[in-house]
């Protein structure tokens, strides 16, 4: 399985402007610049992006493991914070933190514990990412 997006940009750095869409329209020429991504200007960017993509995989695999532990959610509520910072001319994404609250009937303390922590760890875009990723999961 393969999935695209792409984006288009105009213009210098800090004045330029740009695009992302994806294949299937769930965006469509969304903005993005320098004030979205550095300031507090309108649009997206692209480290809130893999934020969302983090934050659903995460709450989809979570699914699956608890799935496969014979439990099934009631609900999942991921929230995916990413730290980009300064890295010599440059910038890295350098930490994912997320934060899940899940309602799983039947589920135990330990063993939703376990299952949580492994998912971090096997999640696909947790693999993608060459960052420090930590979780606070919480059974409601």
């Amino acid at each position: 399985m393969k999935k695209s997006a792409s984006a288009h940009w105009s213009g210098g750095i800090k004045d330029g402007q740009g695009t992302i869409s994806t294949e299937t329209a769930a965006l469509r020429e969304a903005p993005y610049g320098f004030k979205s991504r550095f300031e507090s200007g309108p649009g997206t960017n692209p480290e809130e992006l893999i934020a969302a993509a983090h934050a659903a995989c995460y709450s989809m695999a979570l699914s699956l493991g608890l799935g496969n532990a014979g439990l099934t959610a009631d609900s999942i509520d991921t929230r995916a914070v990413v730290t980009l910072d300064k890295d010599g001319d440059g910038f890295s994404i350098t930490a994912v933190h997320l934060d899940c609250e899940a309602r799983v009937p039947g589920a135990e303390a330990g063993s939703f514990k376990r299952i949580t922590e492994e998912t971090k760890q096997g999640c696909p875009v947790s693999k993608v990412l060459n960052a420090k990723i930590t979780l606070e999961a919480r059974l409601l």
